[in-house]
């Protein structure tokens, strides 16, 4: 009796797919795993921004030293606690963070909170932003370099990918404003939308805070556009910095995927180099994107101080900034802690996504 041997699958083109090997524990335990490790993380930023804090003194004297009499300066230090010892302070300040309480800053007298909820949904519209150009930059341009290796194209792009993130983000910022805002009068010069725009989507019924967002879900069409113009700029510039990242990344990975067995099976097959470039190479060279995104979305937090002072961004950027300047480290502390929150929950799920993607990253 003849035994038939059936054939392993094969896709469109006759090349067998890639095989993952599912290693270490399962997708529950690498999540826990990686769940837990964001406190540890979180206590270690917090730890030394406390103490990096402390070393010019206590808030009150950095803030109002000089600008008030000797008596009311002391008494303000002993009412809000600075006179006791530093370490002292220090387990009071984690039991307040952990209960959400970042006391109030020093020089208006808000609540941090309040100052993180008005400013944080503005950092995170320009974060979303520029990683959507990063992304619509680096992934195509990524894969027009690898399909042009070593041509003319591949020199162009791997030039414009080495200075997009070797050019200070505040010196592409000013630049696109002489250009595009000063000398054609494309785009406007700063802010997140003009005024009356402002005051439209600040009006609205449980506004979100994301402009663009809050635009469509009005369906206020000129207000929508008039924040996509206020934010192309912004976006553009701090989006240049990881879109030159994805772009050799993507590079690299898709040239390593074309010397693979498959790939070259396919070429024998007579599979166009196109084809395998669009087709076969693209999808395992995305997973290191992801993986790094996490990273870049703390280069892009980083940028974003520089890009929210140039164009006048009302965010976190903007606010660190003013309040770096006025000596407030209260409301410093909170800004830098909740900006680790976000790094260290983005990498959290930026993880989990590769892990889904790919089995092999699982411990």
């Amino acid at each position: 009796m003849t035994t038939l041997i059936e054939a392993p699958p094969t896709d469109a083109d006759g090349l067998m797919p890639q095989k993952t090997t599912k290693s270490g524990g399962g997708l529950g335990k690498y999540i826990l795993v990686r769940f837990l490790l964001i406190f540890p993380t979180i206590l270690i930023l917090v730890t030394l921004v406390f103490f990096l804090m402390r070393i010019t003194g206590d808030p009150i004297t950095a803030a109002l030293g000089g600008r008030l009499p000797a008596e009311q300066l002391q008494q303000r230090i002993h009412d809000a606690g600075y006179d006791r010892p530093v370490l002292v302070q220090y387990f009071e300040y984690l039991g307040q963070v952990f209960t959400g309480n970042f006391g109030r800053t020093i020089s208006d007298d808000r609540p941090v909170t309040e100052v993180l909820t008005t400013y944080g949904v503005a950092t995170l519209e320009l974060v979303i932003n520029s990683l959507v150009i990063a992304l619509l930059i680096g992934i195509p341009l990524g894969l027009v370099a690898a399909y042009r290796r070593d041509k003319w194209q591949d020199a162009v792009l791997r030039l414009f990918a080495i200075l997009s993130y070797a050019t200070p983000v505040f010196f592409t910022g000013l630049l696109f404003k002489l250009f595009f805002s000063t000398a054609l009068g494309w785009f406007p010069v700063a802010g997140r939308a003009n005024v009356s725009t402002e005051l439209e989507l600040q009006g609205l019924s449980a506004p979100t805070g994301i402009y663009w967002l809050d635009a469509l879900r009005s369906g206020n069409f000129p207000a929508f556009g008039d924040v996509v113009s206020h934010s192309v700029l912004p976006a553009l510039a701090l989006g240049l910095i990881t879109g030159g990242i994805f772009l050799r990344l993507v590079r690299t990975n898709v040239i390593g995927t074309l010397g693979k067995d498959y790939v070259e099976a396919g070429r024998s097959r007579g599979v166009s180099e196109y084809r395998l470039v669009t087709k076969h190479a693209y999808k395992p060279a995305l997973i290191p994107v992801i993986t790094v995104m996490g990273l870049q979305i703390a280069l892009l937090l980083g940028g974003a101080v520089l890009t929210e002072t140039t164009f006048e961004w009302k965010g976190l950027g903007l606010a660190l900034a003013s309040y770096l300047q006025a000596r407030d480290f209260v409301a410093v502390q909170g800004i830098v802690v909740l900006l680790a929150v976000i790094v260290a929950v983005s990498n959290f799920i930026v993880d989990i996504v590769a892990a889904l993607i790919d089995p092999r990253v699982r411990y």
